[in-house]
């Protein structure tokens, strides 16, 4: 059994992307995260210290996209997840990067990348803290 918290629907704007008029001008990006974790001794204790605070980890996701600019929306997602992971009490992270603006040059309704990363991902890739 696995508890999560889940964000839904944070906007950046920033200035990601492969085309010089998307580093120049900036867009919208919406972040979705999931973050699986053991929430029982927050619940059991009704304590804020035990989980993670979703305040603060808006932010810390918000600051993540927002920084240095990046080529693929897949970098923005990794680079949320280890953020994520940096919290020792986040034991896996669902990240999507949505790019509602994306220049394509059809009709779309959303332009999005999703991965999942664990403890276990961030050790092997020598990113532990």
């Amino acid at each position: 059994m696995t508890d999560s918290i889940t964000l839904t629907g944070l906007r950046a704007f920033a200035h990601h992307g492969v085309f010089d008029f998307e580093r120049e001008a900036g867009q919208e990006f919406v972040i979705d995260v999931t973050v699986s974790l053991d929430l029982r001794p927050a619940a059991g204790g009704d304590e804020l210290g035990a989980t993670m605070h979703y305040g603060e980890l808006a932010e810390a996701v918000v600051a993540a996209v927002e920084r240095d600019p990046v080529d693929l929306i897949e970098t923005v997602a990794e680079r949320i997840a280890d953020v994520v992971l940096a919290n020792e009490r986040a034991e896996a992270v669902r990240v999507t990067v949505h790019k509602p603006s994306a220049p394509i040059t059809v009709p779309f309704a959303d332009v999005a990348v999703t991965i999942e990363r664990t403890q276990a991902d961030r050790t092997q890739a020598g990113r532990a803290v």
